[in-house]
């Protein structure tokens, strides 16, 4: 089993661009780490306390992603944290030779060696 993470930042607090920044997030995974719905075995989204309009598992349902477990939790508040951020684990059951991070928009800067 191998995990994958990733981020998007600054996200805005209405619907669609929870639900859009998510479907981004997810399909960069996807397309990046070469997986598809069968290889996933969950997802857990944690979304800032300043995102409260949309879960970002409903955009992971969007997708046609309906086998798989998804749960989404608050980030812990986290003085100087990037607000409007999304991050992922999703733990995957192909054996990846490497595992591709993703990290979009400002939350790059939580990764500055990717």
């Amino acid at each position: 089993m191998k995990s994958i993470r990733g981020a998007i930042a600054v996200v805005e607090n209405n619907y669609e661009e929870i639900i859009d920044s998510s479907k981004l997030l997810i399909n960069s995974i996807l397309e990046q780490n070469k997986i598809f719905e069968d290889d996933i075995i969950n997802v857990i989204f944690t979304v800032t306390n300043d995102l409260t309009k949309a879960f970002p598992a409903k955009a992971f349902r969007e997708l046609g992603m309906n086998s798989v477990s998804a749960i989404d939790t608050s980030a812990p508040s986290i003085e100087n944290d990037l607000p409007g951020c999304i991050r992922i684990m999703m733990n995957v059951s192909k054996n990846l030779e490497e595992v591709r991070h993703v990290y979009l928009k400002e939350a790059a800067n939580l990764r500055k060696d990717r």
